[in-house]
């Protein structure tokens, strides 16, 4: 029976290729969302929002609970273009620094396989 598992270095290697390109997409990506998007008008709609009103604050506070307060805070959170580049970069630093942790985990591994004694019977 044929194994199809690649050999830790190799394991380790595509980890730290896997790793490096989403840094490099997830970085780049957050720096074009950053660009490209237009910031959200600051005055236009400042009355009309939820968080500006305590009534409508309370409201989603009885039905939803404190978590839905929070959402909705996050939800008008992410309309600007900085905290939706700031999100995409933290996501792809953590999937990056993930995939290079668990290369490092590989190639220890595979130091420890190829030093480990014989068993003595």
């Amino acid at each position: 029976m044929v194994s199809h598992t690649p050999p830790p270095r190799r394991a380790g290697a595509a980890l730290r290729l896997i790793g490096a390109i989403i840094l490099v997409l997830g970085l780049g990506g957050a720096g074009l969302v950053y660009c490209l998007s237009t910031p959200p008008d600051a005055s236009s709609d400042e009355v009309l929002r939820s968080s500006n009103s305590k009534r409508v604050q309370r409201a989603i506070e009885v039905n939803v609970g404190k978590m839905g307060v929070v959402m909705d805070g996050l939800a008008e959170d992410l309309e600007d273009p900085a905290t939706k580049a700031i999100v995409l970069a933290a996501i792809s630093l953590l999937l990056g620094a993930g995939c290079f942790y668990f290369a490092h985990l590989q190639a220890r591994g595979a130091e420890l396989d190829e030093f480990e004694d014989p068993p003595h019977y």
